[in-house]
């Protein structure tokens, strides 16, 4: 006969009827009072069924030993999201991150109210593949799906990480094949400014922003009497980097200027603009340019052009929000503003076509 618990540390029972685990184990999760007897009594919660009594014995000592969420096999994939985002996202530095995630979790809804344990590698293969969205955004998807399954094995939620077991493959780009912007384009764009997000194309071309740092840069970081921006993203060098306002694009940056939006470039309804809304407007604007570019490309061309007027190589580093190797540059050196302005005035796109070579991948 097996030794009765003290109170408050649960019990094993056995099940009436005919089972194939008939033996039951459960925790106490609190005390309530009986109004009849006045004596207060234990509220359980079932941990399981078993097959035999020291099944049962050996489950419920290991709960007492190293209690842990009963209730963690029945979380949906949206209850997980809400758990790991509400710790994941107070850790990242830029908030833009917490909105790339956010944005990956919208095109998830398929997956919002499945069990987590139930879901399988192609459930989330799935997902992705039926997303009509870009490889960034499907790459981001596939990122959130690994680190919600490392918060979901931590809180043994599950017992198994899928989403280890497939790797997502976006089209590789191929870094060579890139083809810096024609001077006669952009000056075909200048005639086309009210077209579109062509505006924004300009201001990257000019500026040597990512596309995803154009969309988030901030109003309140924008500075008009000193003619300079803070912004970027993605690396440590490139995070919150001051660039200077090129003389041809401040027009462009006044007339977009407004104190009462949180973001300098939006969308028709005066909202944030999505990586993905701006990528398909930027298309259309090609079609009617008669070209066939992508919006990395205005980057590209920026720092071919840099590079074509000898702009100085740890200067242009510092401006496009790459790391600085030079020990001396990076830690010793201190330059003035001044010499920032002076590098970015040099981007001149008026004249001739520029026959331009591959652009080495180091400068993406």
């Amino acid at each position: 006969m097996a030794m009765k618990r003290a109170n408050g540390d649960g019990s094993v029972y056995k099940i009436g009827g005919k089972r194939r685990k008939p033996f039951g184990a459960r925790v106490t999760i609190g005390w309530q009072l009986d109004p009849e007897t006045g004596r207060s009594k234990q509220i359980y919660q079932s941990i399981g069924t078993f097959a035999t009594r020291v099944e049962a014995e050996t489950a419920l000592n290991n709960y007492l030993q190293n209690p842990y969420d009963i209730e963690a096999h029945k979380i949906t994939f949206a209850g997980v999201y809400d758990r790991w985002s509400a710790e994941y996202f107070e850790t990242l530095k830029n908030p833009s991150s917490a909105r790339s995630y956010k944005a990956a979790y919208a095109y998830c809804e398929p997956l919002y109210n499945i069990r987590m344990r139930d879901i399988r590698v192609e459930h989330m293969q799935g997902v992705i593949k039926d997303a009509e969205v870009g490889d960034a955004t499907k790459g981001r998807m596939k990122s959130l799906f690994n680190l919600m399954y490392k918060w979901c094995m931590i809180h043994e939620v599950v017992e198994k990480d899928y989403s280890a077991l497939f790797v997502h493959k976006a089209g590789k780009r191929d870094k060579t094949k890139r083809v810096p912007f024609k001077n006669s384009e952009i000056q075909k764009l200048w005639k086309m400014q009210e077209f579109s997000v062509v505006d924004m194309i300009l201001f990257a071309l000019y500026s040597g922003f990512r596309p995803s740092e154009v969309t988030l840069i901030e109003t309140r970081f924008v500075d008009l009497v000193r003619w300079r921006i803070k912004g970027g993203m993605k690396t440590e060098a490139g995070t919150d980097r001051i660039v200077p306002i090129h003389e041809k694009i401040r027009p462009i940056v006044q007339k977009h200027y407004n104190p009462d939006s949180k973001f300098l470039f939006t969308n028709e309804k005066g909202e944030y603009m999505t990586y993905d809304q701006y990528r398909g407007r930027f298309k259309n604007v090609m079609r009617a340019l008669g070209t066939t570019h992508t919006p990395h490309e205005a980057r590209h061309t920026f720092i071919s052009c840099a590079k074509h007027f000898d702009v100085d190589e740890n200067l242009l580093k510092a401006i496009v929000g790459h790391k600085i190797r030079d020990v001396t540059e990076a830690v010793y050196t201190h330059r003035p503003f001044s010499d920032y302005v002076a590098a970015v005035a040099l981007i001149d796109y008026s004249g001739e076509d520029i026959e331009f070579e591959s652009i080495d991948a180091d400068w993406d």
